[in-house]
Order: C-alpha cells, then sequence, then structure tokens
C-alpha cells in the first residue's frame, strides 16, 4: 500500500452547532446527550480472552453475520476509563452496523466492569497488548483490519504501529487516532490545572483509584497504598500506580517513554491523527507539524471539536459525524474498502 498524506483532505473546520462553544462545551455535551447512532441501539455480544500471562479481557463483538461479507473488520480501542458503553465507541459500533461491517471493541484491563486478575492495568503506552489483540482478530480471517482508538487507545494505537514497522501491513491496513494525548506529558500537565483539574481529572480519578485499591486488595504490597490515597491529581496517581506497575521507573519515564508523537516517522502504513485545535486534554501548541511525521501519516487539526466531541447537526447535536469522517478517510485516503 502506498503513502496516502495527499488524498484524502483534512477538514479546515469542524461544524460545530453555534450553541456549543468553546472546548469544554464540545467535550462534555456530546458525551452526555448527543445522539450517538440512528436506529436501534447496536448489538454486542462479549467474548472472553485468556491473556498470555494469566488474565482476561473482554471483547464486544457487534451480534450477527456483517451483511458485507468482504468488509473489514473495524476494531476501536477506547480511552481512559471508557468501554463499549462510551458515546464514541457506540457512534462507532452504530455505523459499522449501518454499513454492514463487523465491529470488535477489546475493553483494557479492568475497563469492562469486572477487575482483572494481574497484577496490572492499562497505561497509554501499551504497545504489546495492542500487538497482541489486534493479532488474535486477525488471525485465521480473511478481513483486512481497521484499528481506530480513541485518547488512550489512540496512543498506545500509534505506538503499536511504531513499534511494529513495516510488519504492521500483516495486521493492520490502516489505523487511525482520535483525539490522543500522543504528548503525554503535555496532556498530562494540562489536566492536572485549573477548570481541568477540578472537573476532569477529578472524574477520572473518582473511577481510577478506587480500582487501584481493588488492585492492592488482590495483591497486598504492590504498591504505597498511602501514596495513591494522598494523589490529587493523574501526575501523582500514574507516578505511584500505573508507571511502576508497567515498568516504568516514574511518571516522567511513563510520559515520555510513552508519548507516540516523537516516533511518528517510524510508521509505515496509513494513519491519521485527528486532534481538535481547542481539545482541552491535548493543547495544540504541542500537535506535530508535517514535516514531524512521515510520509504514510495523516494529520487533521480542525479548530474546533473538544476531546472526542466533534457535534454536529440541531439540537441535542449528534456525534455520528465523527465515525463519519474518519471511515470516510478510511476509504478515500488509505483506500482501504
Amino acid at each position: 500500500m502506498t503513502a496516502v498524506a495527499d488524498r484524502a483532505l483534512p477538514p479546515a473546520d469542524w461544524p460545530v452547532p453555534w450553541w456549543l462553544p468553546g472546548g469544554n462545551v464540545q467535550t462534555i455535551w456530546p458525551a452526555l446527550f448527543a445522539r450517538r447512532f440512528h436506529g436501534p441501539a447496536p448489538s454486542l455480544r462479549r467474548e472472553r480472552w485468556d491473556t498470555p500471562d494469566g488474565d482476561f479481557i473482554d471483547v464486544d463483538h457487534l451480534a450477527g453475520e456483517a451483511k458485507l461479507p468482504a468488509a473489514p473488520l473495524l476494531v476501536l480501542f477506547h480511552g481512559l476509563e471508557g468501554s463499549s458503553a462510551s458515546h464514541y465507541a457506540q457512534a462507532f459500533a452504530g455505523w459499522a452496523q449501518a454499513h454492514g461491517w463487523p465491529f470488535a471493541l477489546p475493553h483494557f484491563r479492568g475497563c469492562s466492569g469486572e477487575l482483572n486478575r494481574a497484577p496490572r492495568a492499562y497505561h497509554s503506552g501499551d504497545f504489546e497488548e495492542i500487538g497482541w489483540i489486534l493479532g488474535r482478530l486477525r488471525e485465521g480471517q480473511p478481513r483486512p483490519v481497521i484499528a481506530v482508538g480513541v485518547s488512550l487507545g489512540g496512543n498506545a494505537l500509534l505506538r503499536w504501529a511504531e513499534e511494529a514497522g513495516d510488519s504492521a501491513a500483516a495486521t493492520a491496513a490502516a489505523v487511525c487516532a482520535v483525539s490522543s494525548p500522543i504528548d503525554l506529558a503535555a496532556g498530562g500537565h494540562a489536566i492536572i490545572r485549573g477548570f481541568n483539574r477540578q472537573i476532569y481529572n477529578r472524574m477520572f480519578l473518582r473511577s481510577m483509584k478506587p480500582k487501584a485499591l481493588a488492585k492492592l486488595a488482590q495483591h497486598p504490597g504492590l504498591f504505597d497504598r498511602e501514596r495513591l490515597l494522598a494523589a490529587r491529581d493523574l501526575h501523582a496517581f500514574d507516578d505511584v500506580f500505573t508507571a511502576p506497575l508497567h515498568g516504568f521507573r516514574n511518571v516522567d519515564d511513563y510520559w515520555d517513554r510513552g508519548s507516540a508523537k516523537p516516533q511518528l516517522a517510524r510508521i509505515r502504513i496509513p494513519a491519521l491523527v485527528l486532534n481538535a485545535r481547542n481539545d482541552p486534554f491535548v493543547p495544540a501548541a504541542c500537535l506535530p507539524q508535517p514535516h514531524e511525521v512521515g510520509r504514510h501519516v495523516t494529520l487533521w487539526q480542525p479548530a474546533r471539536g473538544g476531546h472526542v466531541g466533534f457535534p454536529r447537526g440541531a439540537f441535542p447535536a449528534e456525534v455520528l459525524g465523527l465515525p463519519e469522517a474518519v471511515m470516510a478517510w478510511v476509504r478515500d485516503g488509505a483506500g482501504v474498502a
């Protein structure tokens, strides 16, 4: 497959409704109120996979047979504390259902509603887990695989494509990262300041700290309980929990080695990197420029859209434009399907 950066025209701006001003509103409203699909809700069936290290993950598949037997398999990797119930996941599943594509959403460990068994969780640079999942989905079936990662899942997906290099083409035909914090330090510091600290930082910690404490109950002595209880932001949480559990020296080592941005030029399959420039989590100043990414990577950086928001249409708006735009790039830009 050839390089594709010039074949799909990036949107200069996202057609956000006038009544949804600013990056925070464009992030929060779509997640809570916007339409996620037309017609019946996507019906999903769950499959449990045993992992090579004795743990498990849960993978949700679109129920029923794909209407188009030759259609690619659409795989979606969710964001931090996301799941198949997330608004963007339902929008992509709805797109697949409407277009006759098979669809799979692998849950990162501990995100499917049941605590995983191993003394680990998941993280933004988890490219080995991404590779294992994609390899298993690709194994034994003739369909090409299109992988989309949202936020954390998108950064991890790009890290896989970087590490896989030329061999990635045997597993995935194209990868797409949506609203991904490809500079983890820039995103991590942005989310622990000002309004973000009071809203998003607190929201994530309300979910993540109880899970970490449950993990400590499973594996006593795994980390310092008092330090975890004292953590008031994601920087401190990652320093005491995420980094040491996944082989990093500390949070700075994790954010440095886990970031996709420095190695985007290593990607050898068509890749779309979509970031709104008003994303509260991902500062526009840290986004890559065309000369930094290599010829296989397409950058879309519309002025508006928020973080995994990208609403459009009349009240209450809808998030269907996101999968439509991404999948149009897959067809016209990456030349798949």
